[in-house]
């Protein structure tokens, strides 16, 4: 198809579903039909059902002039979340010494509770930060370490959380250590067998992603953690793109502690994040800004930073409920779905590496793709510029390519749309304007 084809059959649909945009209790009862409608249909299954599909993607109010691939950084929310975000705001003007403190702050308990639910340990464990970057750096500037301490992470961790531990490497002289991954991974035990070989007896601290937001390879969590207690090491587990992406919880991974941005997969408000932080293990965390002795075991010490909004947080009920009701295996396998049907159709073109792995243990939605003949930087900007696509450009030592998210919203005629374009680019090269 050609764009200006493509783009104004899709401003038609669009307008089409925002006439039929189902909004709050209609959305949730447009869900549970289309459930009830896919009956003992296995996840895997459902995840071709473009039908039942649709009813989640006329959930949202995104624009449909522009294709996001880029779903890593932050996701956008479905209607009913933006709604319930912008009326508890509403409600905290009214008076919010009273109706911020007194009415919303207390509800953000009840969303604590279901996000302990969700991961599956105690509320008293969970703590509502504005994203994983906060919840981890709590982690790594909390922890009391000394000169000479090791940390242990990899060459393809997240960059601010690696700016965070060269921090203190400068400040107090520990030391930072890395291993290299494959790219992609293909089996647990290479990357398990790189952290065993390079933990010594000053390790004090293993800093891993879930799954890494280059690549989306997701890493053997539980495995490594299983590993390094032998050898009494704590794991801290980066997980701003796992949680909500992919199905799991505490006890499948059995990590010391644990950060999220739930702007991310779970969809909700911007701004809204966890960190989970085993509660044996709270005393020994100092918060990034101080709380009163009293609070050395409180969970909530970690929440301490001054006035702050908390319309964003109590909307995360929301989210939940949205996620809960599409349901997490549904969810998972529509997500490594959408991202399989590009991956595998571009990645047997010639001059195509696909940095991620195929394997369902090892990714699910995030994917990662170069094409040797075209710089990443450049493809992208032609995508932008020529087609309203939106993608992201990795330039690492290891590796370059294209970051591919699609997300719950994005069509097939969308990804497929995309698919043309970087096949005709693999054909015939960017056009020499680009």
């Amino acid at each position: 198809m050609r764009r200006r084809s493509f783009l104004a059959a899709a401003a038609g649909a669009s307008a089409g579903a925002l006439v039929h945009t189902r909004f709050g209790p209609e959305t949730l009862r447009a869900l549970e039909a289309a459930g009830r409608q896919a009956g003992s249909r296995g996840p895997e299954e459902l995840a071709r059902d473009e039908g039942y599909w649709g009813e989640i993607q006329n959930a949202f109010s995104v624009s449909r002039s522009i294709i996001n691939l880029n779903n890593g950084g932050v996701c956008p929310s479905p209607r009913m979340v933006t709604e319930a975000f912008v009326r508890y705001t509403w409600q905290q003007e009214e008076a919010p010494v009273y109706t911020m403190w007194q009415i919303l702050q207390p509800q953000k308990e009840h969303v604590r509770q279901r996000l302990a639910g969700m991961f599956g340990c105690d509320a008293e464990e969970v703590a509502l930060v504005r994203n994983t970057s906060e919840a981890m750096e709590i982690l790594l500037l909390g922890l009391d370490l000394q000169s000479g301490d090791e940390v242990l992470t990899t060459t393809q961790d997240y960059g601010r959380m690696l700016t965070t531990l060269r921090q203190r490497v400068r400040r107090e002289g520990i030391e930072l250590k890395f291993i290299q991954i494959p790219t992609p991974a293909e089996t647990d035990e290479e990357i398990v067998e790189g952290f065993r070989g390079a933990i010594t007896d000053r390790t004090r601290i293993i800093l891993m992603s879930h799954q890494i937001n280059l690549t989306g390879q997701i890493l053997p969590v539980k495995a490594v953690c299983d590993m390094a207690r032998e050898r009494g090491v704590e794991v801290m587990v980066d997980g701003a793109h796992s949680f909500a992406q992919f199905d799991f919880r505490h006890e499948d991974i059995g990590c010391d502690y644990f950060g999220t941005s739930l702007h991310k997969w779970l969809l909700a408000p911007k701004g809204t994040g966890m960190l989970f932080v085993k509660k044996e293990k709270i005393p020994q965390i100092w918060p990034l800004m101080p709380a009163p002795e009293r609070m050395d075991d409180d969970i909530r010490k970690f929440e301490e930073i001054g006035t702050h909004p908390a319309a964003n947080f109590v909307a995360c009920g929301e989210a939940i409920t949205f996620h809960d009701t599409v349901g997490a295996k549904r969810k998972e396998a529509r997500l490594r779905y959408l991202k399989d049907t590009w991956a595998e159709r571009l990645s047997s073109l010639p001059g195509a590496e696909l940095h991620t792995s195929l394997n369902p243990k090892m990714s699910c939605a995030i994917g990662n793709i170069n094409l040797t003949s075209v710089d990443p930087a450049a493809f992208r900007d032609y995508l932008w510029d020529r087609h309203h696509i939106i993608v992201v450009s990795i330039l690492h030592d290891e590796f370059q390519g294209l970051r591919i998210t699609p997300n719950l919203y994005t069509t097939m005629e969308e990804l497929d749309y995309f698919c043309n374009v970087f096949e005709d680019v693999a054909r015939n090269g960017l056009p020499k304007s680009a």
